[in-house]
């Protein structure tokens, strides 16, 4: 009876053994395996082997991963206080080094993309973080992306989402965007001035010249005056047209 009962227990071992030899591996996973410590080669997608004792695997996920960068406090090159937060999309291109050359990939990436978020940012006026977005998101990829090479890591993307200003910051910022169109209006009417009086010179220019032209005009200007009949306006005429009219 109890050689029946070692034989069972030894039965259900093996059993077990066996058993915790395969593992299935998704389309997008891969195990990294080590034997008795070193590293022994990537396994995956599919069913594998694992020999129990002798080898260990780390499963790691090859997807396109979203982290939120938290905000952060920035001051910008024209010391200006705002807060910025971002996002990153990076995927593991390269398992066995994301395993090995870094103890947590995912909190390494983190924390290294706050840094690079306040130093970049910290280089540029408070304009160019609220009009030049696209560049600034590009300098900040590019920059994580070298940086994380190391570690089998790929940055795709880095997105800055909201640059918040305290209210103060707001209300002068509204000060100087009604400045500026009110200096562009000013602007505006100075041109249409000079135009109006540069027209005006040419306009002088030809009647000077031209004798009957300004006559013609003389008696324009007397037509549309008598059109208006809710008052009597008395007109003096010149004497150079009189002569005109006699002769």
């Amino acid at each position: 009876m109890f050689e029946i009962k070692m034989f069972g227990a030894v039965f259900i071992v093996l059993a077990l053994v066996l058993l915790s030899m395969f593992r299935v591996l998704r389309e997008y996973e891969r195990g990294v395996i080590f034997m008795l410590g070193r590293f022994y080669k990537v396994k995956g997608p599919g069913l594998i082997i694992i020999v129990p004792v002798l080898q260990q695997m780390v499963r790691v996920d090859l997807r396109t991963l979203v982290m939120d960068v938290p905000t952060q406090d920035v001051i910008s090159r024209d010391n200006v206080s705002v807060q910025v937060n971002a996002v990153i999309y990076f995927r593991v291109v390269e398992p066995e080094r994301a395993i090995i050359q870094v103890e947590n990939f995912l909190e390494a990436t983190s924390q290294l993309s706050q840094t690079t978020l306040r130093s970049v940012l910290g280089q540029h006026d408070l304009d160019d973080m609220l009009a030049e977005r696209d560049q600034l998101n590009d300098d900040i990829q590019s920059i994580l992306d070298k940086q994380t090479e190391a570690w089998g890591v790929k940055v795709a993307n880095v997105e800055i989402k909201h640059v918040d200003l305290n209210e103060s910051m707001v209300r002068a910022i509204a000060k100087q965007a009604e400045a500026e169109r009110e200096r562009r209006a000013k602007v505006i009417h100075a041109m249409g001035e000079a135009e109006a009086a540069e027209k005006l010179a040419e306009a002088a220019k030809i009647l000077a010249t031209e004798e009957s032209a300004i006559q013609l005009r003389y008696l324009q200007t007397l037509v549309e005056i008598a059109g208006d009949k809710s008052s009597t306006i008395v007109f003096p005429l010149p004497v150079d047209i009189m002569k005109k009219f006699t002769s």
